[in-house]
């Protein structure tokens, strides 16, 4: 958790002490999965909205895109959370998707990794292994240790569509976070992976791509060239539950843009 979302927190307890919760006349249970990369998002939306429902509880499990829209279609989840747009399969299937943020997927690697700069093709060719040295791009000469997400990953969904990869990337090492993704960049100085900026730590070093750097400001100006949107996923002609209503209402209001902000995303 950045250390900005961490004070934000903090700050939270003088918000719920103060509140008088337009909320509190319904009660319940609204349960979301999906996108790990939501992570810092959704806890802070979570903590926030509880000052305006104190009485709705908001379960969130992070499973995975995927996970999440399979989710909603099936009636097993409430709100799914996906990092990627929806395929054309899941909106036939009855998948809406409600943009809550913009993010940028960030290229990481190693602290100690001289190379701060790759362009799309190289960045494209180190995933395919067509670029298997660090000294072809200007690094030491060393082997590039490919890293990603695991198969239905929204994250990963969307870095191979960006690059134009889809399913031609030859991965060292898959994970099942955003998370393991970035603690096995921070602990092996031949790794490259991809990270959501929205939960982006000092443990990594974002790489520019084609001279631009990944940053809330070039995600809005959309000057950085990876990026993706987050989606709020429900189920076409499936009626919300009220509390579940009550929160997707208010995460896609105003009054939830900074908290986005705060939390590294970029409101629309």
């Amino acid at each position: 958790m950045g250390k900005r979302l961490a004070a934000l927190l903090a700050g939270l307890s003088m918000v719920l002490a103060g509140c008088q919760a337009a909320g509190q006349d319904l009660a319940g249970v609204v349960n979301m999965e999906g996108s790990t990369s939501l992570a810092d998002v959704m806890s802070v939306l979570q903590e926030t909205f509880r000052a305006v429902s104190p009485e709705i509880t908001v379960n969130y499990s992070g499973t995975g895109s995927g996970a999440g829209i399979q989710a909603v279609l099936s009636g097993t989840g409430d709100i799914g959370l996906s990092s990627r747009n929806l395929t054309d399969e899941e909106v036939r299937r009855g998948a809406v998707g409600h943009l809550l943020a913009l993010d940028g997927v960030a290229v990481v690697v190693h602290p100690s990794n001289p190379v701060r700069a790759l362009t799309r093709d190289q960045l494209a060719q180190i995933f395919t292994g067509e670029i298997g040295n660090w000294a072809q791009v200007g690094g030491e000469d060393l082997p590039i240790a490919v890293m990603g997400r695991e198969a239905g990953s929204g994250t990963r969904g969307a870095f191979e569509e960006l690059l134009e990869v889809t399913d031609r990337c030859r991965y060292k090492n898959e994970y099942g976070s955003t998370g393991d993704v970035i603690a096995s960049a921070s602990s092996n100085p031949n790794a490259i992976g991809y990270a959501s900026l929205a939960v982006l730590s000092e443990a990594v070093a974002a790489l520019e791509i084609d001279g631009v750097p990944c940053t809330e400001e070039t995600v809005r100006d959309g000057s950085y060239p990876l990026q993706r949107p987050f989606l709020l996923v429900t189920r076409s002609g499936a009626a919300l539950p009220a509390p579940a209503a009550r929160f997707l209402q208010y995460a896609l209001g105003p009054d939830a843009a900074a908290y986005i902000t705060a939390a590294g995303a970029v409101p629309p």
